[in-house]
């Protein structure tokens, strides 16, 4: 099930919605969700229901032992190791397995043995939901949270819909309260209302319509994918995966605060950023933090001064396991090496040297090596990807450049949603909409008439696209 489908809109969340509204007191509120994020998740995943509950019962356990042991004693030390391991084995398991075997199987090949690689399904949300139970567990273990002994509060926790199967990354801790005790008043039921239908819209408005000329472009035959073609698809890859993937967030977050959860913010204009740093600063930031705290941080001892090359190592590794971390393949992992070397090299030096040129400089040179690497993360293959960078490199191309060329892949649809997606990836979409439609305050929604209309508009818009739409999943669904 995805939030963009008409069973969700019509079918699953008014009823969701309805009875959560309906039933008194917060424990039946919290059944009722727990409920309806089961039904959520078993809708596509039914097999791999009792795996998620597994885990939940498992990470119950496991942050009641931690707790249990004393401060910094030897049994709380193995009791967070059991539970790391655990969730690392079952993540190993299902996502990186068969990666291995295939990686084996070659190398055992090559001295005369053959293996057989099994298939392995992929659980739906299984990285999500695993670095969830994680930083629960590593926070009762440090002392930052107190453990929670309702095993349902904790279930809801880990299973809540919005945020279950493509983040955004919610810490215990950012939402233990509200597990415990919510408000519900109009302007938070307003404001997510507002961020669903933006984040909704985003996904099918803008990143399904460039999404197809993406898919277009990176399918064409090598003979057949000239300059023009190249820089489209990436330019549209670009797009799509920024409205695809901050429009699940938005519309978790909207979802949320239906329900009386305030989620954090997981994207802040990251194609305004001025270099690699300043990218993952405003990317995907509940990812960045989580590693950050719990791998960054251990890495490099948690001092006040942290030796260069020590600071060096630590952002190698975790942008490998980063990269890692979205796939089973060596381009996601090359990905990854090249957006840490790269904050390697601008933290050694080229940092200073980036900020005494103008912005604009800074956002191009930034926007180059991001569109660069989401050819590694879309390619198939390092073959792949090098074809593409080689249509990219055929400048004379644009010598005979006309628009008809690039009729067989993009029509008027593409056009525009390729025009309205890059001003609402930058800031002219901040100023656009305070100016005419509507503008947040401190997490409030305060909108103009015209922004009410917007929001509608938006709605039906959507609603009417997706009805003449196939099956449109999330691209972060397969994370």
């Amino acid at each position: 099930m995805v939030f963009s489908s008409v069973f969700f809109l019509f079918v699953f969340f008014p009823i969701a919605l309805a009875v959560y509204y309906v039933i008194p007191g917060i424990r039946a509120k919290n059944i009722w969700l727990l409920i309806a994020s089961l039904w959520f998740y078993s809708w596509g995943e039914l097999r791999y229901l009792p795996l998620l509950l597994a885990s939940i019962g498992m990470n119950y356990a496991f942050g009641l032992l931690v707790a249990r042991s004393a401060q910094a004693s030897l049994s709380r030390k193995l009791w967070v190791a059991a539970a790391v391991a655990t969730n690392l084995a079952l993540l190993v398991y299902y996502k990186y397995w068969c990666f291995l075997l295939t990686n084996a199987a070659v190398l055992l090949k090559a001295v005369g043995y053959k293996t057989t690689i099994p298939t392995i399904a992929l659980p739906l949300g299984i990285s999500f939901f695993t670095f969830h139970a994680l930083s629960y567990i590593l926070d009762v273990a440090r002392g930052h949270v107190q453990v929670q002994k309702s095993p349902l509060r904790l279930a809801l926790y880990i299973s809540l819909f919005p945020q279950l199967v493509a983040g955004p990354i919610i810490r215990y801790g950012h939402v233990a309260h509200e597990l415990a005790e919510r408000k519900h008043n109009l302007d938070d039921f307003a404001y997510g209302v507002y961020r669903f239908v933006l984040g909704l819209a985003k996904k099918v408005l803008i990143a399904n319509v460039v999404g197809g000329v993406a898919d277009q472009c990176f399918k064409l035959p090598q003979n057949h994918l000239t300059s023009m073609h190249a820089t489209l698809g990436v330019v549209c890859y670009t797009l799509q995966i920024y409205f695809d993937f901050s429009g699940y967030s938005d519309m978790a977050i909207g979802l949320g605060r239906m329900f009386g959860f305030h989620f954090r913010e997981n994207f802040n204009l990251p194609y305004s950023a001025t270099s690699i740093t300043d990218f993952w600063k405003r990317w995907h930031i509940s990812l960045t933090s989580w590693f950050r705290d719990y791998l960054y941080v251990p890495l490099t001892g948690n001092q006040f001064w942290v030796p260069p090359w020590r600071s060096y190592g630590a952002i190698f590794i975790v942008f490998l396991l980063c990269g890692f971390w979205h796939g089973a393949s060596w381009t996601f992992v090359t990905w990854g090496v090249l957006h840490g070397t790269m904050q390697i090299i601008e933290r050694a030096f080229l940092l200073k040297g980036l900020q005494r040129l103008p912005k604009p400089v800074q956002n191009l040179y930034a926007m180059l090596l991001v569109m660069a690497g989401w050819i590694l993360f879309r390619a198939d293959s390092f073959a792949g990807a090098a074809s593409y960078f080689r249509a990219l490199s055929g400048l004379k191309d644009w010598t005979a450049f006309h628009w008809s060329a690039l009729e067989n892949v993009i029509n008027g649809e593409g056009w525009i949603a390729l025009v309205v997606g890059v001003v609402a990836a930058t800031r002219l979409r901040g100023l656009f909409l305070s100016r005419f439609l509507f503008r947040e305050s401190q997490g409030t929604w305060v909108a103009s008439p015209a922004g009410v209309l917007a929001v509608i508009f938006l709605l039906l818009g959507s609603a009417m696209k997706l009805a003449s739409s196939s099956f449109n999943p999330f691209i972060y669904y397969r994370f």
